[in-house]
């Protein structure tokens, strides 16, 4: 069993990696020990966002005597909204099983160890041969030091998303995109959710304005929040007892979402791939110290984005093929939480810029003053733009409101091609959108705007 390339995971890094290779010409195999499609597409991104639209939906139904309709005794049912995201993923999994057949592109169930830097065993016994190894692996769920998931009280996002019924109380310990993005589900459902971060703010990585803005929106919603709280012990008897620095916490659930670690221990068998701080290091082209094994999305550390995963298969297929390649710039991959109000950012925060020196020009369009939210009664959030001052180049975009994440995929090509703020202003976008903050955030960087 000999291949040109062989790409240890099937999610969106491993088989958009092997579809690539596909069409260049390589004889490709995946080895995937679960679903193809991996996380993403089986436990993350698409799943959850199946789940955020059952609240979306619930929420407007509840809500919908603002827009002049009656909606009485509204209710749910709790099993369905789990069988609709599951059955999607599903359906998502054999989409990826078509289009490894259409590509011609052998897919092997199982686990694989790399034996030395051409040859790999697989949990059957058998040992294929490959003249380029892809380790596209991803991570799992970081545990709170101590404490076990159990599935029913102690989740991982996994367990969050196939509860057999909704507890009353529930604390997410971190508050990143996975940890808001759940907190907003489950309020939307009625559970009493606390948030408990160690930061500062919650979202640390976003820009300050927008974790703020989140801020005041959750707590409009009764979501509690605790930052800067360093949580002492967990106890779990009949309930869990969180021990605080200066309270405890009891809660019926607890979500724990502090991050990721690399899913590489089983894989590197004893071959000498380095690692640093749990994930393999490579180079702007994705390869290990070894030329011919690359490392591509989650395994080869942040930014843990399915997009980045799927641009780092591409980059290293092509890579290994001899085609002219650039590295990846990684200050033009967009970021996007889920929750409502959505929230989407590119590039620098007001405060990394300021740090690297920059004189900025910074514009802000509210929601509040845009036509078509108002039509749609989805004012609340605004647009934030970063611009350098001298150079008209732009920064950084962040946004948090209704359709952020489909807008920032217009900021993310500008941004690619150095876009000013002159070229920005000057964009006819069409109206009533929301897209229209765009130019707006823009002209009111440099005190040209129309509509405020």
């Amino acid at each position: 069993m000999s291949y040109d390339v062989v790409i240890i995971g099937g999610g969106p890094g491993g088989y958009v990696a092997a579809i690539r290779a596909a069409q260049l010409g390589h004889k490709a195999l995946v080895v995937e020990k679960e679903n193809l499609g991996g996380i993403c597409l089986n436990w993350g991104c698409i799943p959850t966002k199946a789940l955020l639209k059952n609240a979306e939906i619930y929420e407007n139904i509840l809500n919908a005597s603002k827009y002049g309709i009656k909606a009485e005794k509204v209710s749910f049912d709790w099993s369905k909204i789990i069988s609709r995201s599951r059955n999607i993923a599903k359906r998502l999994s054999k989409g990826i099983e078509y289009l490894m057949k259409k590509n011609n592109i052998e897919v092997i169930n199982g686990s694989a160890v790399i034996k030395n830097k051409n040859e790999i065993m697989l949990d059957s016994g058998k040992v294929i041969k490959a003249n380029y190894i892809i380790i596209a692996t991803g991570c799992r769920a970081k545990k709170f030091p101590g404490l076990e998931f159990d599935g029913k009280r102690v989740l991982n996002y996994k367990d969050a998303m196939s509860l057999a019924e909704l507890p009353k109380t529930l604390t997410i310990i971190g508050a990143g995109a996975i940890g808001v993005e759940f907190a907003y589900f489950f309020n939307s459902f009625g559970v009493d959710v606390t948030l408990v971060e160690s930061q500062n703010h919650i979202l640390p990585i976003e820009d300050l304005d927008i974790s703020k803005e989140l801020e005041k929106s959750f707590a409009r919603r009764k979501i509690k929040i605790k930052t800067s709280s360093k949580i002492n012990s967990i106890k779990s008897d009949k309930k869990i007892i969180l021990s605080l620095e200066d309270e405890e916490l009891e809660t019926d659930a607890l979500l724990v979402a502090i991050g990721v670690d690399g899913n590489y221990e089983e894989v590197l068998g004893d071959v000498d791939i380095k690692v640093d701080n749990g994930f393999i290091l490579t180079n702007e082209f994705m390869q290990t110290n070894h030329r011919n094994i690359y490392a591509i999305g989650d395994i080869a550390g942040p930014p843990w984005l399915a997009h980045v995963a799927s641009s780092e298969g591409i980059l290293a297929v092509e890579h290994l093929s001899s085609v002219d390649v650039e590295p990846i710039e990684y200050s033009n991959v967009p970021g996007c939480t889920y929750c409502k109000p959505e929230i989407a950012s590119i590039g620098m925060t007001e405060k990394e810029a300021l740090e690297k020196g920059h004189n900025i020009k910074v514009g802000k369009f509210p929601l509040s003053a845009s036509g078509k939210a108002m039509a749609i009664s989805s004012t609340e959030g605004f647009a934030k733009i970063i611009f350098d001052a001298k150079y008209g180049e732009l920064l950084g975009f962040h946004m948090i409101g209704e359709n952020a994440t489909e807008i920032i995929s217009e900021i993310a090509v500008a941004k690619s091609l150095e876009a000013t703020y002159n070229e920005i202003i000057k964009i006819m976008h069409p109206h009533p959108t929301i897209s229209e903050l765009v130019p707006e955030a823009a002209a009111n960087a440099v005190d040209e705007s129309i509509h405020i």
